[in-house]
């Protein structure tokens, strides 16, 4: 089987819900290594013209979006396991965390972070991003009352879709204390077999 190739960078949680997945479905794959000097060069731009990570390899087949890439990886790959559903209600479910990951989990506690850890430009005023997170957040501990994972009785690539930046969310000066249940969520998905988790950041002190 051709070696499937992972361009990202180690601390984007984007990247990490789909490395995390490869690890979970042991699939082999080489993680290169693309900070924004590579992703400037002609050759990555014939991977991905937007110059955005993820980028999966799988062959001929290029990919880009962590979520889409996820959703490849089960169908290709783990056909029979849970992080899919063919269940109607549980794909509808798992498709809006998905979504929840690609709205309120960016524009919340992912944009904090990348605005607290390196003032990253375009990112939603810290402010902002603080109320988008709180709202989230008392959501997702309201939700995971009684319930182990976001979309089904089984961990999801849901699950993993918000993992990363809900987990890493005082990084961006987010504290996680008031959401005992997120907590619980966050401690089941890093037990999970084979999990990896992404490297820690050193927030810098507040002006």
């Amino acid at each position: 089987m051709t070696t499937i190739k992972l361009y990202g960078v180690s601390l984007s949680g984007h990247c990490h819900r789909v490395e995390v997945l490869l690890r979970m479905l042991n699939i082999p794959h080489e993680y290169i290594e693309a900070p924004v000097s590579v992703r400037a060069t002609d050759e990555f731009g014939k991977l991905n013209p937007l110059r955005q990570i993820p980028v999966l390899v799988d062959g001929g087949l290029v990919l880009s979006d962590s979520n889409a890439i996820m959703v490849y990886l089960v169908k290709r790959y783990g056909a029979k396991t849970s992080w899919l559903s063919d269940d109607a209600i549980e794909a509808a479910q798992i498709q809006r965390w998905l979504s929840i990951a690609a709205g309120e989990v960016r524009h919340g506690p992912a944009s904090a972070r990348m605005s607290a850890l390196w003032n990253m430009k375009g990112e939603i005023d810290p402010i902002r991003a603080n109320e988008i997170a709180e709202k989230l957040l008392i959501m997702m501990d309201t939700h995971l009352a009684g319930r182990d994972y976001l979309a089904t009785n089984n961990p999801t690539i849901a699950d993993l879709a918000c993992y990363s930046y809900v987990a890493h969310a005082p990084e961006g000066r987010i504290s996680l204390a008031p959401y005992p249940e997120v907590r619980k969520w966050l401690a089941r998905i890093e037990a999970l077999p084979n999990f990896h988790p992404m490297p820690q950041s050193v927030v810098p002190v507040a002006a």
